[in-house]
């Protein structure tokens, strides 16, 4: 009788190699065959050389910035619903601008049309506005409890003095694993994805969880398994911007790692 596959098992070598090489290729030829459309219409806009090379490097880092920002920011975040918007105009400039150029180059449309100059001529400063916008509204680390950024430094961590040692009495060997600092306070915070209160539990060890210690976590509690980057970039970050003050505590040490048994 065959044995059921874990849910979330990681994914064999190969698979992983050509998604992680695989996704800057694409991205680079994508962007390579979108560049001569785009160049095109600035140019029957009016813009001459060097300037008309900006509309393919302005178009493609719009898209980027915005779908960057829309999928970073939870969601009630201030500029979230505007980076969604800009992450979907860009993609329709973007298409529009290869189906537009394509049609004038075949023939199919007429390129000197008032119309269509106007709109690729207003693309720039649409680009340029948002982009400000999206700058203008960060987003704020806040704690669930005081809604203020209250972010914990080393210098107001108190000390436990050292127990005084009666006089001629052994001293104990020095211990070659530092003991663990006091754990940050739990404000529990309600998180949308269950995935973030596994990793916050982690946390009360008093170290800064590894990312395999994370990965583990999350297999145990039977919930999905991303990449290590999605672990690290997207659902630890979202834990210590809830909570600032963890992002001070020591990365969790190599000797804890090993000794840690199946």
């Amino acid at each position: 009788m065959a044995t059921a596959q874990p849910t979330g098992a990681r994914a064999p070598w190969y698979a992983r190699t050509a998604t992680t090489a695989g996704r800057p290729v694409v991205l680079a030829l994508a962007l390579a065959m979108c560049a001569p459309g785009e160049y095109q219409l600035a140019r029957l806009a009016g813009w001459s050389d060097p300037w008309a090379y900006g509309m393919p490097a302005a178009l493609s880092a719009y898209a980027g910035i915005a779908a960057v920002v829309a999928a970073s920011r939870p969601k009630g975040a201030r500029g979230r619903v505007s980076a969604i918007l800009g992450a979907g105009l860009a993609i329709a400039l973007a298409l529009a601008a290869q189906i537009g150029a394509h049609l004038i180059e075949q023939g199919h449309m007429q390129g000197n049309q008032a119309w269509l100059i106007a709109l690729i001529s207003a693309v720039p400063p649409a680009v340029v506005g948002h982009l400000l916008h999206l700058a203008a509204t960060p987003v704020p680390a806040t704690t669930p409890a005081t809604g203020q950024l209250t972010p914990r430094r080393f210098s107001q961590v108190e000390q436990t003095p050292a127990e005084a040692v009666p006089a001629g009495a052994p001293s104990s060997p020095v211990s070659a694993v530092p003991p663990r600092p006091a754990a940050a306070p739990h404000v529990p915070v309600a998180y949308s994805d269950p995935r973030c209160t596994v990793i916050r539990s982690l946390y009360a060890g008093g170290y800064r969880p590894s990312t395999s210690s994370m990965r583990d976590a999350i297999a145990t509690a039977g919930l999905e398994l991303r990449s290590d980057g999605f672990i690290r970039g997207t659902l630890r970050r979202l834990v210590e911007e809830a909570e600032p003050e963890l992002r001070l505590l020591p990365e969790e040490p190599v000797r804890r790692l090993a000794a840690v048994g199946p």
